[in-house]
């Protein structure tokens, strides 16, 4: 038999589609499930933006685009950044045009790391910041993000981590699964011990826009930090566009040399007529409008969490509330149960869908994540019944 790659050996299938899987295969049985696993907004796409891509498609551009991304869209991406990032840059040559926050990701991580390089990833976090260096063949070192702490490294976690190889380290604030993010002057810090160490920071800020308390600082915002900073974002989150696949990568005009080869040799280009989309989106007035609502109904939904929790008063489910994203990290380490069959659990007996703690890592282990991005209906019943099924165990 031929020999196979046999790094994927080190990865693992993706735990929050595996559940999606299950979840759907059991809704299509007839069976009436409560699903808050997945991390997909539940409002459509807004309508204009459809149509600026039919109109598109219509008007012809369905054949290949500039593998770098249209001018417009990198020139609106660039407007985006300074607007809401603080953060120049050059639109012809420091920002690159992806299929979604995951290829921003790979060509980030493509473009820096070599073979047998460290990375150092805080622990509890998306596992496919871990898998993505793995199947780079760079070693990841997990640093731990203790509940206790906020979900944010203590500070001399990093320098226990560091060693001779290490070159990158790969953030993600507001966090999936905790929706923690660090203050300005723990970025600071971040930033000057990358410098000191010649490290590459490699930032996921796809959340970055869906707060509920004092506004993140974007990584590449800290005077001086541009210059080793990758910032990876998309559309995804903040516009409803998941399944559109468009991102952008952020970076020095040189490393954005690298993810270009990358992406021509990936992906060749991202479709012209969702690149005018993504256009219309960023830039028309009345799409920031539809996004600031979707913010406020995330919003409301975690303030009627905070309110449920307080009136069920569980002592088996504690309630963190999180800093951003639209999620809750659900803390029920007083069952002593892993969190993998908690969930089977809960979905078998309870009829909710969610995702284990322990596939963001050993820190979430006794933990459970909880998306707000479903309905009011489905989140207020999904977390009752949470709590009832946790009172009976």
């Amino acid at each position: 038999m031929q020999s196979i790659n046999t790094q994927f050996e080190l990865i693992r299938q993706s735990a929050t589609v595996a559940m999606a899987d299950r979840i759907l295969a059991l809704k299509a049985s007839g069976q009436n499930i409560v699903g808050l696993q997945v991390g997909d907004p539940d409002f459509g796409t807004p309508p204009a933006v459809v149509d600026a891509a039919l109109k598109s498609m219509q008007a012809g551009l369905t054949h290949y685009g500039p593998s770098r991304g249209y001018p417009d869209l990198r020139a609106a991406v660039a407007s985006k950044l300074i607007r809401d990032e603080g953060v120049s840059y050059n639109p012809a040559s420091e920002i690159l045009i992806t299929h979604g926050g995951i290829h921003a990701y790979y060509l980030a991580m493509q473009s820096v790391l070599n073979p047998g390089d460290d990375v150092l990833i805080p622990d509890p976090s998306w596992a496919t910041h871990s898998n993505m260096a793995i199947m780079l063949r760079g070693n990841v070192i997990r640093v731990p993000a203790p509940a206790e702490n906020g979900f944010i490294p203590h500070f001399d976690s990093w320098l226990k981590a560091l060693t001779p190889k290490t070159r990158v380290i790969v953030l993600n604030y507001p966090s999936n699964p905790t929706g923690a993010y660090p203050t300005r002057e723990y970025l600071q810090k971040l930033q000057d011990f990358a410098a000191q160490h010649n490290l590459w920071i490699v930032s996921d800020e796809v959340y970055g826009s869906l707060y509920y308390e004092e506004k993140p600082t974007s990584a590449a915002a800290i005077e001086g930090a541009k210059e080793r900073t990758l910032l990876v974002n998309s559309l995804s989150k903040s516009y409803a566009m998941t399944g559109w696949r468009v991102g952008y990568l952020a970076a020095p005009a040189h490393v954005i040399e690298n993810a270009l080869k990358a992406g021509q040799n990936s992906i060749t280009c991202v479709a012209p007529f969702i690149q005018k989309a993504a256009t219309f989106a960023l830039t028309d007035p009345a799409i920031q409008d539809v996004t600031a609502e979707m913010r406020a109904a995330y919003g409301r939904r975690r303030q009627l969490v905070l309110r449920l929790s307080h009136e069920l008063e569980s002592d088996k489910v504690k309630v963190i509330p999180p800093q951003g994203a639209f999620y809750f990290f659900l803390d029920l380490r007083a069952l002593n149960m892993s969190s993998i069959e908690m969930c089977e659990k809960i979905l078998d007996e309870a009829g909710v869908g969610l995702v284990p703690g322990s596939a963001f890592g050993e820190e979430g282990e006794g933990f459970i994540r909880m998306t707000i991005a479903a309905s009011d209906e489905d989140v207020e019943a999904g977390f009752r019944k949470i709590v009832e099924w946790a009172e009976r165990q």
